[in-house]
């Protein structure tokens, strides 16, 4: 990542960081070895060979644009079959017109979030190197989609680390029915993924965080359905939640690949939505005005950032946990991303969130708290004029809704009077859970009804709400 050290690395070994300068490894294609397309539209003629495994796969079927593994290497289970969606409703809240919001749902993947996507790309690279156990530190989707590669490929066996702090019992259960053996560190998910950084190192262990390259080799198809759902039209915008930043960093190099290609004749813009309370890339990005500059960018400036933060002991704190991150390993990726985007960072409150979120589901697409960061974003900037509302956007819903069910049960069930001051736990916990997230309003809830347990009472009630 340092464009300075041109150190260069086998794709048979297992570093993260380059020995030399330590920064994050990329990976890097000779295009002029690989049989590429004429166009993008040459991938459609596997739609009609989906019985073969890797066709099926929306990561695998467009293969030639991350050929770093042979065809009998790779390692699926038929991730993302992912669908881009318009929702009205959603669009006409953020303020678009119609038809101009879509949401790319990537939680219909495996194990329900976009981290399969990166997964099949990780496992494979672990196959071809022959490992025998990987390992990741997690908010709780790395853990479950690691889990689930190993549990129904049995390659490899499965280490997961996670924070004591907030970790949603849905992804959890996962990483546990899986049979992840699974290590609660007394910390938070930095914590948790400096020790998983060091075990992996000491004992050979395959580390699959997003520091892993292949990673984000894997995440670059979600673009690639983007634009095949969109006739491989570019869009205006891309929208993404921001938490280690892999995502955002592996969309720009997908467009900037794609560009350089030829495959593309423009690239869109790139909007990376923080959580305010887990707002990193905001603060560096928007108010400190760190920039990649082609790669001669302040490390200076961003280290005092990290070291203040570590002097002041701040926190990431955010009930969108999927990005409840502080610092984000894949900054300098992103930094470079927002550039070949011509990108903007923004950042939303738990508030703003829970009630995109909301607004989503009423739409019929579930997702969890981080995913409905985008959707929330993509308002904010069109009410800054920053968006129009004739731009064509994709807002990326990274995970399913069941991955944390208890932020939007209690999101729909407190009574409003509750938030005006905190509750105990004892009291009520989920009025304490939202009060505490700075959450005072929720206004798009869809709270039960009470009635007797009689006929009357129900038929009664029915007739009032008019059904």
């Amino acid at each position: 990542m340092n464009p300075a050290c041109r150190a260069t690395y086998s794709v048979s070994e297992t570093l993260v960081d380059c020995s030399k300068c330590g920064h994050l490894l990329d990976i890097a294609y000779d295009w002029n070895r690989v049989p590429l397309p004429g166009s993008l539209k040459q991938f459609e003629s596997r739609w009609s060979s989906r019985r073969n495994p890797l066709d099926f796969s929306g990561v695998w079927r467009f293969r030639e644009l991350l050929p770093f593994a042979r065809d009998e290497q790779i390692v699926t289970i038929g991730e993302g079959q992912t669908i881009l969606q318009s929702s009205a409703g959603v669009g006409k809240y953020a303020g678009f017109q119609t038809g101009k919001l879509l949401l790319q749902y990537e939680g219909l993947n495996p194990s329900g979030s976009f981290k399969d996507n990166g997964m099949t790309a990780a496992s494979t690279h672990a196959h071809m190197v022959g490992a025998k156990v990987a390992a990741c530190a997690s908010t709780g989707n790395t853990s479950a989609s690691l889990a689930i590669y190993s549990s129904t490929t049995r390659l490899f066996e499965t280490i997961v680390f996670i924070g004591s702090g907030k970790i949603a019992y849905g992804k959890l259960s996962q990483a546990l029915d899986y049979g992840a053996k699974t290590l609660q560190i007394q910390g938070d998910f930095d914590d948790a993924l400096k020790q998983v950084r060091d075990v992996c190192a000491a004992r050979g262990i395959y580390l699959c965080n997003s520091v892993n390259p292949f990673r984000l080799e894997g995440q670059k198809s979600i673009m690639f359905r983007v634009l095949e759902a969109l006739n491989w039209e570019v869009p205006d915008w891309i929208v993404v939640p921001g938490g280690n930043l892999g995502n955002s960093s592996a969309f720009g190099k997908a467009f900037f690949e794609l560009k350089e290609l030829g495959l593309i004749h423009r690239i869109p813009r790139l909007a990376v939505i923080n959580a305010t309370g887990s707002n990193t890339l905001y603060q560096l990005f928007e108010q400190h005005k760190i920039r990649w500059n082609g790669g001669k960018l302040d490390e200076a400036k961003i280290n005092g950032f990290f070291g203040q933060m570590d002097t002041d002991n701040r926190r990431a704190s955010t009930l969108a946990t999927a990005i409840e991150i502080n610092r984000p390993v894949n900054l300098l990726k992103c930094l470079r991303a927002l550039e070949v985007c011509d990108g903007v960072v923004r950042e939303v409150s738990d508030e703003a969130i829970l009630e995109a979120k909301a607004q989503i589901g009423a739409g019929g697409f579930g997702c969890e708290p981080a995913s409905a960061a985008g959707v929330a974003g993509a308002k904010l900037l069109r009410e800054q004029g920053v968006i129009s509302p004739s731009d064509q956007v994709v807002c990326i819903l990274t995970g399913h809704q069941l991955k944390d069910p208890t932020s939007t049960v209690a999101y729909h069930s407190v009574d409003p009077a509750r938030l005006s001051a905190i509750a105990t736990a004892e009291d009520d916990a989920y009025a304490t859970m939202l009060s505490k997230a700075g959450v005072t309003q929720t206004p798009a809830a869809n709270r039960p009804i009470v009635v007797e347990n009689k006929f009357e009472s129900i038929m009664a009630l029915l007739d009032r709400i008019g059904c």
